[in-house]
């Protein structure tokens, strides 16, 4: 339940019991924000240029984001109605889920994953089915296969997982396919895609991607490893008329020319991207080795955050950090999640990551070391 006063009118009871989805806390003054998985990089070169450029505020954008999707169309070897922008991934998440399910459907997704994603059904009026992660933090394809039901509508699948970080393998997302409907919508939401190293990963816009798949959407974003979480704009690559009904869905005008500017100007800037997103993967895998290496149980990390399964000493891990000026993701009752920040901010992790360890009950099942 929210907090909110009674509303003075009539309100879908579901929506007035919805809590707001909780953006990861800010930081003051000179504290770590560690807690939305943002990019520690500035834009990269050009980007503020474009955006300057792109001045015209007292006029409506292009609706289309016609020359991204170009862009986008042309790097993907696609069809530009085969893509689409918005305001950010999880706005296109928003538009099909509500083109594609409604009252009595259901949509399917592993949890805990996005937080966003249990939201955006409710508000489409749909009824969100969770399969349990594994131990490892993984998503159960198998498991999700089988609960699938004539009223399935949608099937999210996030790789790398937010907040847990493994991938899903390639080999297994086919076996997953091929077990579902072939008319079953499928979400592959890979905001942070880029930063994946695993070679046996799904990739659904690489060589041998899933476009050949109409069921498959894919799903990113420039909001993670471009840096341009500010700007909000994502986008998706389809079916053509799985595409078109999501624009029916969407709020008119929602990407700004600032920020199709700012995305066309940071493709540009390729190999300083590769460089940065290189540097921001060394950070976190010395991040998870040092965590591992205090006798933390760290799940494999793909994204650009790490994931500590606190359980019941979840709010008192977060407290210890945030009093080191460390602010990371608290999930209550689950676990933490750490974004990878500033140079800087990985020993200071692992200084206080090795004082929570120690207090942890030797039985503690984020503990690897006894």
């Amino acid at each position: 339940m929210t907090d909110s006063p009674a509303a003075p009118v009539r309100l879908r009871p579901e929506i007035a019991a919805l809590p707001a989805y909780r953006q990861g806390k800010q930081a003051d003054g000179s504290a770590h924000k560690l807690s939305s998985n943002e990019n520690p990089f500035g834009p990269l070169p050009g980007v503020l240029e474009a955006v300057a450029a792109a001045s015209g505020i007292n006029r409506y954008p292009d609706a289309t984001a016609g020359r991204l999707r170009g862009a986008l169309a042309t790097r993907f070897g696609v069809d530009e109605d085969r893509v689409h922008a918005a305001a950010g991934s999880v706005a296109i998440l928003a538009q099909l889920i509500s083109a594609a399910a409604g009252p009595g459907d259901e949509v399917l997704y592993a949890w805990r994953s996005f937080e966003a994603y249990p939201n955006l059904v409710t508000v489409a009026g749909a009824t969100s089915v969770t399969v349990p992660l594994t131990a490892d933090g993984r998503h159960d394809l198998p498991a999700m296969a089988a609960a699938v039901t004539e009223r399935t509508r949608v099937v999210i699948v996030c790789t790398p997982n937010n907040p847990t970080g493994p991938t899903v393998r390639r080999d297994d997302f086919d076996a997953f396919l091929a077990a579902l409907p072939h008319d079953l919508l499928v979400l592959l939401d890979e905001a942070y895609a880029e930063f994946v190293t695993d070679p046996d990963a799904v990739n659904g816009l690489g060589a041998t991607g899933y476009l050949d798949h109409p069921q498959v959407v894919v799903l990113r974003t420039f909001s993670k490893a471009y840096g341009l979480a500010g700007l909000r704009i994502g986008y998706a690559v389809g079916d053509a008329s799985i595409l078109s009904a999501a624009r029916s869905t969407a709020i008119p005008l929602s990407v700004t020319a600032q920020g199709e500017a700012a995305a066309l100007a940071s493709l540009e800037a390729e190999p300083i991207l590769r460089g940065r997103v290189a540097e921001l993967v060394e950070r976190r895998d010395r991040l998870a080795g040092g965590l591992r290496d205090l006798g933390w149980r760290v799940p494999e990390a793909q994204g650009n955050f790490v994931w500590l399964a606190t359980g019941p000493e979840t709010a008192r891990t977060a407290e210890a950090f945030e009093e080191a000026g460390l602010i990371v993701r608290p999930f209550v009752g689950e676990g933490v999640r750490i974004s990878v920040g500033e140079e800087e901010s990985v020993e200071k992790v692992l200084r206080v990551a090795a004082s929570i360890v120690q207090n942890l009950p030797e039985d503690h099942p984020v503990r690897t070391l006894a």
